[in-house]
């Protein structure tokens, strides 16, 4: 009974004080000193085994790294073919026009008729609505996929090429001076170089539309819409008059 006692005693003293060499019996009991050692590595396989590392499996990062791969693949495609015949400041991504947005465009073009260019088509949404009312738009885009992808789509929607053509070709190239309508979906940095052509080239009684990014320095006819959806109305006339004030 004394001896059964007394290894319990040891256990458990041997517990709180982890390394000891204790002998409470006449006679040597036991090397008690490795009782700690033995139960931390056991906790420790435990814990490896219950509370797997973080690292991530390798098919698992694989799977991750093809999935970015891919969708940097399809993001170029449609961003970056045309982009080696454009001076760098001219650039600007490709980002589709909301339905809201295409929505405000079409409400501050309401009672205008004639030729209407689209600066940077993209997937033609923008031509197609206003083909629908009445215009004879030609979007222009120097992205070959965007441009194959607009031809079908009004081959299929049925859309009579005098109603909306699209063509691959540089617009800053372009003489716009047949088109009393153009509207505008590109980035800040180009709008001032864009306004300077087109106020060169551009009839009096044309009306200039820009989607998110307004003109700098020019008065807007009238604005509809916020936020990231909305459009701008520019009257060429009125610009030329106030810029020419402006300057005496």
């Amino acid at each position: 009974m004394d001896v059964t006692l007394d290894m319990h005693e040891l256990y458990s003293f041997c517990l709180v004080k982890s390394r000891i060499f204790c002998v409470s019996h006449p006679k040597p009991v036991v090397h008690t000193h490795f009782i700690m050692e033995d139960s931390i590595d056991l906790i420790l396989q435990d814990h490896s085994e219950v509370f797997p590392t973080n690292r991530p499996h390798p098919v698992v990062s694989a799977c991750i790294g093809a999935l970015l791969t891919g969708l940097y693949g399809v993001w170029s495609m449609f961003a970056l073919p045309g982009f080696h015949k454009i001076p760098w400041s001219l650039k600007v991504p490709y980002l589709p026009s909301s339905r809201d947005q295409t929505q405000n465009v079409m409400k501050l073009l309401g009672g205008r008729r004639g030729r209407l260019a689209d600066l940077g088509s993209g997937d033609g949404r923008l031509v197609f609505a206003a083909s629908a009312a009445g215009f004879q738009c030609t979007g222009f885009e120097i992205n070959s996929i965007l441009v194959a992808y607009a031809r079908s789509k009004a081959c299929w929607k049925g859309v009579p090429r005098s109603q909306a053509t699209f063509v691959k070709k540089d617009f800053w190239k372009t003489d716009l001076s047949p088109y009393n309508n153009v509207t505008a979906f590109l980035a800040p940095g180009v709008m001032e170089l864009l306004g300077e052509k087109l106020l060169d080239e551009l009839p009096e009684e044309a009306l200039v539309i820009a989607c998110r990014f307004p003109f700098p320095n020019w008065p807007q006819k009238s604005f509809v819409g916020s936020g990231l959806d909305q459009t701008f109305a520019y009257d060429i006339s009125s610009v030329r008059s106030q810029l020419r004030t402006t300057a005496k």
